[in-house]
C-alpha cells in the first residue's frame, strides 16, 4: 500500500500535519450547532419527511412512495492518518455508516474534495480517491460524481444516498425500557489519532486503529436487520456518551452504561493520562456532564474516554432485551466485535447513568 510519503515524491509529507485541527476530525459541538439551527426560520412542514432535524439523527429520511424512502447524509473532515489511501477508506466508511445506522442500504455517493493542488502532489489526492472508491465498492454503492475546491487544508468525505422501506427506517429515538445496548466497535479512536499526530504510536498500533476506522458497519447492519431493534445510531464525533444521550433524549428514556463492559482500544488510557486528549473530546465532556451521573470513584481520564470523539465508530443498537443475547451471538459469528454495554430504563429519562 502506498503512503502519502512515497506517492508525493517528497520526504516526511504527513497529511495530519497539514490540518490545523489534525487529530480527531471533530464535529462542531452539539450545543453550538443546535443554537445555530434554532436561530433559523422553521421549515415548511412536509408529510413525506419522515426523519429531519428534530431528533439529531444520523441522516434524513424522505418518503418517495409507500414502498420506498431515500436516506441522505454527508460527512467530511481533515486527515486523521498520514496514509492517503487509508484516509480515503476511513472517510468513506465514516460517511456510509450513517446510512447503515438508519437501517438502509447505501445506493449512490458523491465525493467532496478540498485539496491544496498547487502544493501537494496530485498522486496523494489520487490515493485518497482510490481508497474511497474501494470502500464504496465494498459497500455495494456507486460513485456518481462529486465536487472539488482548491484549499490550503486537505478535506475529504462523501454525500451518500441510501434506500429503505418507509416503515423500516431506524432512528435514534425509539429506544424502550428493557432494551439492551450493543456497541459494535471499540472506542478511544480520537485519543489514538491525536497520538498519531504526536508520533506516539507504533506502525502496528497505527495499522490497528486504521483497520477499526476503515471497517464498514455493513455486517452489523445486515445482521441486526431481522431483529427487534428499536433504535440505532453510529458512535462518531460526539462520542459514546454524547450519542447515547441523544438516544436517551430522543426516546424519552434513561440509559445506563456499564463502563467495565465498554470495549476500549489498547493504550487509550495510558495515552490519555499523558495528555493526548483531543479538544473535541473535552468539548463533548463539557456538553454532557450535566446530564450524566458518573461514579464518584471514576477519574477524569475514564470520563474523557467515554466521551472520546470517534471517527467511523461502531453502531449503538438498542434491541429488545429478550433478543439481545442472540443478536450479540450472531454479530460475533459475523466477525463483528460486539459487546452489550448497558440498557435502557424508565428511570432518569433523558439522562445517562454510568456504573
Amino acid at each position: 500500500m502506498e503512503t502519502a510519503e512515497n506517492v508525493s515524491g517528497r520526504e516526511n509529507v504527513k497529511l495530519t500535519s497539514l490540518s490545523s485541527k489534525g487529530g480527531c476530525g471533530c464535529k462542531i459541538g452539539p450545543a453550538d450547532l443546535m443554537q445555530v439551527i434554532r436561530s433559523l426560520p422553521p421549515a415548511t412542514p412536509d408529510p413525506n419527511l419522515l426523519v429531519g432535524l428534530e431528533t439529531s439523527d444520523d441522516a434524513g429520511v424522505y418518503k418517495l412512495t409507500d414502498e420506498l424512502a431515500i436516506v441522505q447524509t454527508v460527512d467530511f473532515f481533515t486527515p486523521i492518518v498520514d496514509d492517503a489511501y487509508s484516509f480515503g477508506q476511513i472517510a468513506a466508511a465514516n460517511a456510509i455508516s450513517d446510512i447503515y445506522a438508519m437501517g438502509a442500504k447505501p445506493l449512490t455517493v458523491l465525493n467532496i474534495v478540498a485539496f491544496p493542488i498547487s502544493s501537494l502532489d496530485k498522486r496523494i489526492l489520487a490515493e485518497i480517491l482510490r481508497g474511497a472508491s474501494d470502500k464504496v465498492q465494498e459497500a455495494g454503492a456507486t460513485l456518481v460524481g462529486g465536487h472539488s475546491i482548491d484549499d490550503k487544508e486537505p478535506k475529504f468525505g462523501l454525500a451518500v444516498t441510501g434506500i429503505v422501506h418507509p416503515d423500516k427506517a431506524r432512528t435514534n429515538a425509539g429506544a424502550k425500557p428493557g432494551d439492551k445496548l450493543i456497541l459494535t466497535k471499540p472506542i478511544g479512536v480520537g485519543i489514538l489519532t491525536t497520538s498519531i499526530k504526536k508520533n506516539q504510536l507504533t506502525e502496528e498500533e497505527i495499522a490497528r486503529v486504521t483497520q477499526v476506522m476503515a471497517a464498514l458497519n455493513r455486517k452489523a447492519a445486515e445482521t441486526m436487520e431481522p431483529f427487534d431493534v428499536h433504535a440505532c445510531t453510529d458512535v462518531t464525533g460526539f462520542g459514546l456518551i454524547g450519542h447515547s444521550l441523544e438516544m436517551a433524549k430522543g426516546s424519552g428514556a434513561g440509559i445506563r452504561i456499564h463502563r467495565g463492559s465498554v470495549p476500549v482500544l489498547p493504550r487509550v488510557r495510558e495515552l490519555a493520562e499523558q495528555g493526548f486528549v483531543p479538544g473535541g473530546t473535552k468539548n463533548n465532556f463539557n456538553h454532557v456532564q450535566d446530564h450524566v451521573t458518573f461514579p464518584e470513584t471514576m477519574d477524569q481520564t475514564d470520563r474523557y474516554i467515554l466521551c472520546d470523539a470517534v471517527t467511523s465508530g461502531g453502531l449503538l443498537i438498542s434491541v429488545s432485551g429478550e433478543h439481545a443475547d442472540r443478536l450479540l451471538s450472531e454479530l460475533r459469528n459475523a466477525g463483528v466485535d460486539a459487546h452489550i454495554i448497558g440498557e435502557v430504563t424508565e428511570d432518569h429519562p433523558g439522562r445517562i447513568v454510568v456504573d
